[in-house]
């Protein structure tokens, strides 16, 4: 039996991060039946509840050098964990897990993560001295590769595959329909919906007055009904619901905290989503939805460009008269992008068992 211990930004409710780990869960089970799975966790007794695995305190010392100890590999599973964009606190916090490990002497894995951007030269020091001593390294795209050889971390060691959340497995579309008539915004036969999935801090931040004029320009040229999903609830709730009391009933915010399926049977409802954030972007590329991305970040871009999709404007330069040309665009083209975008997702999926398959010739040779 192999004893896997997952490491990550989990139990804080956040939509892209739970699905994360529900499809790593999943296909460690899928591809390695013999396997043993505790996860680091904000809300233990939540996370082993809903995943059906062991879970210890993320915060707690003893809890993360108890678990450890009994594991065979840590696996550093999936997100933007190793980046000092925001704070020094969670790559250090990241980085002291995996050397733990290291000297007491468990395989590490990084598992499908972006890597950076990391600023700090002592972080980069840091960060260079306990990945070149990892097992393995996967990475979601080639500017997480390109700052791995800046570090000096041996190329060998180096696989480019793709998000995991790409690989979830795709809920019923009725519960979305279903969902969506219980937030009071039912699907209108012939009616365009679109769904927006914005991320800000700040409720007053300019490209949300942007958000703002093109819901408006929707309702005017296409009748359209608009969405707001928050998808990292905590954060993203009162920012949609201050976006949807000025649009005065022309879009409808949702209430409630949604799970991760549930808000993918969302995503899958609508004819077009307008999203910031990186997962709800992926979540509509699996769900067959055209989708127009609002970089925040490069991980966005990244992503979009691995399935073909440019990204017309940063939440920095995004406006109503930018937005118009390439909304016009989406929809004369939707058959076409959903055609295409599924096409690169089956490339990018099968690339995606190089995790599985390296955990277990990784393991096998610790035997």
């Amino acid at each position: 039996m192999y004893n896997i211990l997952i490491s990550g930004y989990y139990g804080f409710n956040n939509i892209g991060d739970e699905s994360i780990l529900r499809t790593v869960i999943d296909n460690l089970r899928e591809k390695l039946p013999d396997v043993e799975i505790t996860v680091l966790s904000h809300s233990p007794e939540q996370t082993a509840e809903k995943y059906g695995v062991k879970a210890a305190r993320r915060m707690n010392l003893w809890d993360i050098f108890r678990s450890v100890w009994r594991c065979d590999m840590l696996l550093s599973g999936g997100g933007s964990l190793l980046q000092d964009v925001t704070s020094s606190r969670s790559i250090l916090y990241y980085l002291f897990i995996l050397r733990l490990a290291q000297l007491l002497g468990k395989r590490t894995f990084i598992y499908s993560q972006g890597i950076g951007p990391i600023y700090s030269p002592r972080n980069r020091r840091y960060a260079a001295c306990v990945l070149r001593r990892a097992d393995g390294i996967v990475v979601r795209d080639e500017k997480s590769r390109d700052l791995l050889l800046e570090l000096e971390v041996p190329e060998g060691l180096i696989h480019v595959t793709a998000d995991p959340v790409i690989r979830v497995k795709t809920p019923d579309a009725a519960l979305g329909l279903e969902l969506l008539e219980e937030e009071g915004c039912p699907r209108h036969p012939g009616r365009l919906t679109v769904g927006w999935a914005v991320k800000s801090r700040r409720p007053g931040r300019p490209y949300l007055q942007e958000v703002e004029r093109c819901v408006r320009w929707l309702r005017e040229e296409y009748g359209a009904d608009s969405v707001l999903i928050p998808f990292f609830y905590d954060e993203d709730a009162g920012v949609c619901r201050t976006v949807a009391a000025h649009l005065d009933g022309q879009a409808v915010c949702l209430q409630k905290k949604r799970l991760s399926e549930e808000t993918l049977s969302i995503i899958g409802c609508m004819d077009v989503l307008v999203g910031v954030r990186l997962h709800s972007l992926i979540y509509a590329a699996v769900m067959g939805v055209p989708m127009i991305g609002v970089s925040y970040d490069p991980k966005v871009e990244s992503f979009l460009s691995s399935i073909g999709r440019p990204t017309p404007f940063t939440v920095e330069d995004f406006t109503l008269e930018k937005f118009r040309p390439v909304f016009r665009e989406t929809m004369a083209r939707r058959e076409e992008i959903r055609s295409s975008v599924a096409r690169r997702l089956e490339s990018l999926i099968a690339k995606l068992d190089q995790n599985e398959e390296l955990i277990r010739v990784i393991m096998e040779q610790t035997k």
